[in-house]
């Protein structure tokens, strides 16, 4: 089975978990020798590592989520999408299905995907906003110049109607 869950909280709520760890990094003794000629030490002067990558399928559910609860527009998206998920966007976006009135905003519980095929993700969400779960499913296509477009969206609830030209 090609169904993974890629990311998950265990500590439900908007909040990520805390460090209860109190101590904190560079507190203790300097276990290098300071490099010649300079009063910093060696470990001071190496490059930082990077910052681990987002995998497509999490960079695009905050994407969505972002542009689905209003935070971003929705023409932000253009890029992002081909065909008629852009459309789709812009639909379930009117309708506002992920806006709060209540005050919390949206978060995405977990997610996960399943390798549809060579260069093809289904992804799908669960999210929350307060004591309410929604679900939101999305489709990912590896393009021939190697970047990731959303081709289809779904929010639980009612779909968009189909055109004659689809």
């Amino acid at each position: 089975m090609n169904k993974v869950m890629t990311r998950s909280k265990r500590h439900p709520g908007t909040r990520p978990p805390v460090r209860h760890d109190t101590r904190r990094p560079g507190t203790g003794p300097s276990r290098t020798a300071p490099a010649r000629g300079t009063g910093r030490t060696a470990a001071a002067t190496a490059p930082a590592a990077p910052a681990p990558q987002l995998r497509p399928t999490d960079h695009f559910a905050d994407l969505l989520l972002a542009v689905l609860s209003g935070q971003r527009p929705v023409h932000s998206m253009l890029r992002h999408t081909v065909g008629r998920a852009y459309d789709e966007l812009a639909w379930l976006t009117e309708r506002g299905l992920l806006r709060t009135t209540r005050g919390s905003r949206p978060v995405i519980r977990d997610i996960g995907h399943y390798v549809a095929g060579p260069g093809a993700l289904e992804v799908f969400a669960r999210i929350g906003a307060g004591d309410q779960l929604r679900a939101m499913a999305f489709r990912l296509e590896h393009g021939p110049d190697h970047r990731w477009r959303c081709t289809a969206v779904e929010l639980g609830g009612p779909r968009m109607p189909r055109t004659d030209d689809d």
